[in-house]
């Protein structure tokens, strides 16, 4: 018998990475997260994905939708915190490679970063990702690999110039 400390130990960490690169924002991702497991325990007995992880993914990113839908005409001050520490040159362009990537996917429209996240840094297979966004397979995956192209490609063009 799954218990609620137990849903939350195994799939928090995930549920938490998966929210904040939805919002880039560590105290809404913070409360999405809880809003998930919150509803999740509530409904439990009415899970209709066949994995308890997707079940949450789905939940996240219906709360963020959610968030989003109501806070359209509020703009947000961009969180900004500076590492005082002095870094060496190989962590310094990992951060920098690393926020590039971070501002390319807060450009993306919601559902291919949804898509991406999905596959990339939770490892879901295709077919998962598409019940969970309720696209077709073939749609999945081309958003993947476009998300992935662009990436590549955008990336490159900032180490040229």
């Amino acid at each position: 018998m799954l218990t609620f400390h137990k849903m939350y130990e195994t799939y928090s960490a995930d549920i938490y990475r998966f929210s904040y690169f939805l919002c880039g924002n560590q105290h809404d991702a913070e409360d999405i997260t809880s809003e998930t497991f919150v509803r999740a325990w509530a409904y439990k007995h009415s899970i209709r994905v066949e994995t308890l992880k997707a079940y949450l993914f789905t939940i996240a990113r219906n709360i963020f939708l959610n968030q989003k839908r109501r806070r359209k005409h509020i703009t947000l001050l961009e969180d900004v915190h500076v590492d005082k520490k002095p870094l060496p040159d190989i962590s310094a362009g990992n951060q920098i490679k690393l926020q590039r990537v971070h501002k390319i996917l807060s450009e993306l429209p919601e559902i291919d970063r949804t898509v991406f996240l999905l596959r990339v840094q939770h490892d879901l297979p295709y077919a998962e990702i598409a019940r969970i966004v309720q696209l077709s397979l073939a749609a999945v995956k081309v958003k993947i690999h476009r998300v992935r192209k662009k990436i590549i490609l955008m990336c490159a063009d900032k180490e040229v110039n």
